[in-house]
């Protein structure tokens, strides 16, 4: 199969998680790992969208039990000069274009990285580039394994501390230029018959105007949907989302965004359910 199956018939409360990572990117838990502890959290069709890679899919192994998987990658691009992800859900593994564009992005991942290290050595933080990439264990290198080398040789206390100073967004680590543009970014989703949906929307920071502005852009792009809920969230700010995407007539995705353990606001099948008058991104799975 091409895909890793689809959820089948769904019951009202099927738990629904189409947001999470491995430590093919930057996440803590091994492909398999993640997938017993999906299961243990009452997940019961799961996502796996690591950034810029499809490698969790080859090295999960066999599977006996556990939750459904649905295929997925979150690739990074940029609008307007803001940093963006775009997840691609119930893609065709085998596509071309989704390997061609994993290629791309793992050459402007590598560049990316060594630009940061470049950017912290500047700063008088020798070896960052050498260090992330030791602690990346052969996997991508990604903005938390910079993060955790400044916490390793004692320049900051905290992960948190070290992305407010030295890796966040407009920080020394935010270097966005070399990720391919949103609209080839949607092309690949597309091409792999997937459905390309906005993550977590909150994130950005954006006005809700400029929100608008940004998902208009996105489906004109061939966007189809967005996350209305995005791990634990307040009413108000699912409303709010939920408002949006039934005004652009999108489709609404919901996942934790999960990342490691330890982290309740974004642990696996975390986050409030979808609210009723929209329509869910899982209808269209085949």
């Amino acid at each position: 199969m091409s895909r890793e199956g689809a959820p089948g018939p769904i019951r009202a409360n099927t738990v629904f998680d189409l947001h999470s990572h491995t430590t093919c990117s930057d996440g803590a838990l091994e492909p398999r790992e993640l997938i017993a502890r999906a299961a243990e959290k009452g997940v019961d069709v799961l996502a796996i969208t690591d950034h810029d890679t499809i490698d969790a899919y080859r090295n999960r192994g066999p599977l006996q039990d556990g939750p459904t998987l649905v295929s997925g990658i979150e690739f990074s691009t940029h609008w307007e000069h803001i940093g963006i992800h775009v997840l691609g859900l119930n893609i065709d593994l085998q596509c071309e274009a989704i390997r061609a564009g994993v290629r791309f992005q793992t050459a402007a991942r590598q560049e990316r990285a060594r630009r940061i290290g470049e950017n912290l050595a500047k700063m008088g933080i020798a070896d960052a580039y050498e260090g992330a990439a030791r602690l990346a264990r052969g996997s991508y290198i990604g903005r938390p394994h910079f993060a955790q080398y400044l916490v390793d040789i004692g320049r900051v206390r905290s992960l948190d501390t070290a992305f407010r100073k030295f890796v966040g967004d407009g920080k020394a680590g935010d270097v966005r230029r070399h990720w391919a543009a949103m609209p080839q970014v949607v092309e690949w989703i597309l091409e792999a018959n997937g459905i390309p949906v906005l993550a977590h929307p909150l994130k950005y920071k954006l006005t809700r105007t400029r929100l608008k502005r940004l998902l208009g852009a996105f489906a004109a792009a061939g966007g189809q949907g967005m996350e209305v809920v995005s791990g634990q969230q307040n009413p108000q700010q699912t409303a709010g989302m939920a408002q949006v995407c039934a005004d652009l007539g999108l489709l609404a995705s919901r996942g934790s965004d999960f990342h490691a353990p330890g982290s309740p606001w974004a642990e696996l099948g975390a986050g409030p359910p979808l609210p009723p008058h929209l329509t869910p991104v899982w209808e269209r799975f085949a």
